[in-house]
């Protein structure tokens, strides 16, 4: 496994972060598992996670203008390192105009053993987090997070909290892994927590 300090890294037009290999989940399908970068980036797998400063010092040297929006995201979740992970959005904010997203398990209240949603107000644009199948079983199946039966009830509270302090929240599922009525479930689901449904593009 080639390791390297790849803090931040280009996804199409945005400038994703990445802070640590940490994850709760172990998922069927995530990627770090058939490979170790990106396509405009170095391995993702880090030496040691960054501190707050070697991220703002990441930032010194890329054309923050130049991207639509900053992303957290990396080889692990975000929010296992979320007191990190405040502080520099908060960096951000007070330094650069633009938007913040964070790609989640949704985990994080059971990662952070509180409430983390409220921290996240006028700092965080929004939240993309994975759904990835309407029923409990079948995530715990493909997700085997390590909180077990308790996450796929504890990620849709993340989600409903989320609504009342991040713009927007959006629950994804892919494309061409569910049929068109477990599809219609996941739509459900949102509209009952008052959430967007997006269905993202299969990645390989």
């Amino acid at each position: 496994m080639k390791k390297s300090m790849t803090i931040l890294y280009k996804v199409h037009n945005n400038l994703y972060i990445n802070l640590t290999n940490r994850c709760s989940s172990a998922c069927t399908f995530c990627l770090r598992q058939t490979r170790d970068h990106m396509e405009d980036s170095d391995s993702l797998w880090l030496e040691h996670e960054p501190s707050v400063e070697e991220v703002k010092e990441a930032f010194k040297h890329v054309d923050v203008s130049s991207f639509d929006e900053i992303v957290f995201c990396g080889f692990g979740e975000p929010t296992e390192r979320f007191d990190t992970l405040i502080e520099v959005a908060r960096f951000i904010k007070e330094n650069y105009n633009k938007p913040i997203r964070i790609n989640t398990n949704g985990q994080g209240d059971l990662i952070n053993n509180r409430r983390i949603a409220p921290d996240m107000k006028g700092l965080i644009d929004t939240i993309s987090i994975s759904l990835n199948t309407p029923t409990a079983d079948k995530y715990h199946a493909i997700v085997r997070s390590q909180f077990g039966d308790k996450a796929f009830d504890a990620m849709l509270a993340f989600a409903k909290d989320a609504k009342d302090y991040v713009p927007s929240v959006i629950l994804s599922t892919v494309d061409t892994t569910l049929t068109k009525e477990e599809e219609a479930e996941c739509q459900a689901i949102c509209d009952r927590l008052g959430v967007t449904y997006r269905i993202r593009p299969w990645e390989d």
